[in-house]
């Protein structure tokens, strides 16, 4: 049976909702380390899900009030990059604002990976595409 999701407009199988409760247990570290300053509003009082599914696609971590989708990147985005490009256009083209990040980056200079979050989601509230 499918499930409410908190994206509009979607709903969700018992399937994909397993498969989110999984990525969430096994975060990578980079996504653990990052979680950690994210999570319950901690980030400037900004609101994040981790692993939401959006329209089919789990993004690693969700600012809905934003339409802000952070990805933490390892070694597998190397071999996917085609798949990665036409996954970000479908999620732009419905209005979803992507920022990526490599693992290193976060592991090494989560600063500077976090001030960039608090960028993306310094201006205007998106209004909801029609």
């Amino acid at each position: 049976m499918p499930v409410k999701n908190i994206v509009r407009g979607q709903t969700v199988s018992a399937r994909q909702l397993e498969g989110a409760k999984e990525l969430r247990r096994d975060m990578t570290p980079a996504e653990r380390i990052l979680w950690k300053h994210l999570k319950a509003n901690r980030l400037n009082g900004l609101h994040f899900r981790r692993q939401q599914i959006v329209h089919g696609y789990f993004a690693d971590f969700l600012c809905h009030q934003y339409d802000l989708i952070v990805e933490v990147d390892g070694e597998i985005h190397d071999l996917q990059k085609e798949y990665d490009a036409q996954r970000e256009g479908y999620l732009k083209s419905l209005g979803f604002r992507i920022i990526r990040f490599e693992n290193e980056e976060v592991t090494k200079n989560l600063n500077r990976v976090l001030q960039r979050i608090i960028e993306e989601c310094s201006g205007p509230i998106p209004r909801p595409l029609p």
